[in-house]
C-alpha cells in the first residue's frame, strides 16, 4: 500500500483493507500521544468505505469538546504523532496533516478536528456509514469521482466542489 498525494494531485487507488489497518495503527498512536479516548477518533472518507476507490490518503475525524479550547499542548501532542496543523480555513474544523517525509510535499493522512457529536462530526460519520450500507450510493459516488477524473487530475478544491452536491444530499438524509 502506497499512501500519499502531492499538492493539488487527484488520483484514485483501488480499495484495499490495508487502509483500515493503517487507520487502526495511527489511532493507537494518536491515543498514546494525545490521551484522547478511542471513541473520539474515527476513520472517515472514502478509505473508510469498503470497496470504494479513493485518494490514497487516510482521513480521520477527531472530536473535541470545543474548538476554541484547542490549545498548544494538544497541537504539540498531534505534532509528536507526526501531524502538523495546516493553514486551512474551514468553519467548525481544524485540519492537520501527516506527510510522507520532511520535504512536506506529499500528504499521507489528514485529521479533521471537529466538535464531538455536533453537526459536522455526525454528518461525516453518517456519510461513511450510509455509503458502507448502501451499494447504490457507493456506485453513484464512485461514478461522480470517475467523471471528475475524466476531465482533470489536479485541483483538490475543484474535486471536492465537484462531489459537494452528492455529499450534501447524503448529509440531508441524516435529518429525514
Amino acid at each position: 500500500m502506497q499512501l500519499g498525494l502531492k499538492n493539488d494531485e487527484v488520483r484514485l487507488e483501488s480499495y484495499t483493507p490495508e487502509w483500515k489497518d493503517e487507520f487502526i495503527k495511527v489511532k493507537k498512536e494518536l491515543m498514546k500521544y494525545t490521551k484522547l479516548e478511542d471513541y473520539r477518533i474515527e476513520h472517515i472518507g472514502s478509505t473508510a468505505i469498503t470497496g470504494m476507490s479513493a485518494k490514497p490518503l487516510i482521513d480521520i475525524v477527531v472530536g473535541v469538546d470545543d474548538l476554541q479550547e484547542v490549545d498548544r499542548p494538544l497541537l504539540n501532542s498531534f505534532s509528536e504523532a507526526g501531524f502538523l496543523r495546516l493553514k486551512v480555513e474551514r468553519p467548525e474544523e481544524i485540519v492537520l496533516a501527516k506527510f510522507a517525509d520532511d520535504t512536506y510535499k506529499e500528504k499521507t493522512h489528514f485529521i479533521h478536528l471537529v466538535v464531538y457529536q455536533k453537526e459536522l462530526w455526525n454528518n461525516l460519520l453518517f456519510f461513511r456509514d450510509h455509503l458502507n450500507s448502501n451499494e447504490d450510493a457507493r456506485k453513484q459516488y464512485l461514478e461522480i469521482k470517475l467523471n471528475y477524473l475524466k476531465s482533470s487530475s489536479t485541483g483538490v478544491n475543484e474535486y471536492t466542489d465537484f462531489k459537494e452536491v452528492f455529499v450534501k444530499e447524503i448529509f440531508a438524509k441524516r435529518t429525514i
